[in-house]
């Protein structure tokens, strides 16, 4: 089995490379080993499945990250590389503070400024996901595993002990801040501030809830289906409601935000609901015509090249580009037809367009173009 080249080298970059340089590199790479373009060819279906499976690692920041410092070993289960899960969230010991760094102000576990015994909606989650070019244009379902804070179980986000219930704070009388007086150069001067008896909750918990230690929240792991409306674009945000972080003393969950990354096409571009498309075609196809297949997003299709096409000449597929979103319709694709000059030929093929070229006076058949003379 032949040795794995270093990723960079697959795409002919140096280390360090940008996120730009990488997606062109593969754009590029892609195009002139895609196996549609060369039937039969097993060399560039591997260097095609070589290029894919850099991009793959290099285009996603984490993996891309995790390569840099232990090259392949990063992905073999038996090196000890291989991470997951969202770390970094320690035990539920530290839930405080965690709770007060995505409430901006906690649950009255130390430090808030915020705290306020009214319903507060709770913080939104957002997470990025990266899809195919194919399930951005069609549309997709995923399964995202996300955590997020929700209220105990058992206690129902009070923590109290089932069966027992908060009480009133006392120091504040329920509103969660007291009117602090201050006697200053310039008079006494009053203020408010959140209770530090109850952390401005306005109640206090006497028989607090085994499961989640008195804070009325706990983290979980929950795996969400989000469903990917065909048409959708590069860094576009869906947004789940209600799927978020909970709220504070009974307000509304927060909501989950996705952001979508679409991964580049070895073959195609977009520009909204339109599939660009470079496509080869041999000087014979395009000075005699002839019956081609031409790739898009449902499949091949035949298309004819009329005789006399030039280079550059841009052909329009009705109905083969992206559904626009929420819509039935679909946008077009365009193909842009570049003759490839061949190359290697042998002595016949040299001497038939020879005698081709003398057949058409010396120029090869062009009409109407200015001879410009060699300097």
């Amino acid at each position: 089995m032949a040795e794995k080249r270093d990723y960079y080298e697959v795409l002919g970059l140096s280390k360090g490379a940008t996120d730009d340089e990488i997606k062109k590199a593969y754009r590029k790479l892609a195009k002139e080993n895609h196996p549609d373009l060369h039937p039969g060819d097993k060399a560039c279906e591997e260097r095609f499945k070589e290029i894919g499976e850099a991009y793959e690692v290099l285009s996603d920041p984490d993996k891309k990250a995790r390569y840099d410092q232990y090259g392949f070993a990063a992905f073999d289960p038996n090196a000890g590389f291989g991470g997951g899960g969202f770390g970094g969230f320690g035990d539920f010991g530290d839930l405080g503070d965690i709770l007060g760094n995505i409430f901006g102000g906690g649950f009255g576990f130390g430090g808030g400024t915020r705290q306020r015994n009214a319903p507060q909606k709770g913080e939104s989650l957002r997470v990025r996901i990266s899809i195919a070019f194919e399930e951005a244009a069609f549309g997709c379902s995923k399964e995202i595993t996300v955590p997020r804070i929700e209220d105990c179980e058992d206690c129902g986000g009070t923590g109290c002990k089932p069966g027992t219930s908060t009480e009133t704070c006392p120091d504040c009388g329920g509103a969660g801040e007291v009117r602090v007086q201050q006697r200053t150069p310039f008079g006494v001067m009053a203020s408010t501030t959140p209770c530090r008896r109850c952390g401005g909750t306005g109640k206090l918990v006497k028989d607090p809830c085994p499961k989640c230690g008195g804070k009325g929240k706990v983290r979980r792991q929950r795996t969400i289906s989000v469903n990917i409306p065909a048409g959708i674009d590069d860094g576009q945000t869906i947004s789940l409601r209600g799927q978020g972080h909970a709220g504070v003393n009974g307000g509304p969950k927060g909501d989950l935000l996705i952001t979508v990354s679409v991964k580049a096409h070895p073959l195609f571009e977009r520009d909204g609901s339109s599939i660009l498309l470079e496509m080869p075609i041999s000087f014979v196809q395009a000075a005699l015509g002839a019956e081609v297949e031409v790739p898009t997003l449902d499949g091949k299709v035949k298309y004819t090249i009329p005789e006399g096409t030039q280079t550059g000449t841009t052909f329009r597929l009705r109905g083969k580009g992206v559904p626009y979103i929420n819509g039935s319709a679909r946008g077009d694709q365009y193909v842009t037809v570049n003759i490839e000059t061949p190359t290697n030929l042998n002595k016949e093929q040299k001497e038939l367009l020879r005698k081709f070229g003398e057949a058409t006076g010396g120029d090869g058949g062009i009409k109407g173009k200015k001879k410009h003379k060699l300097l």
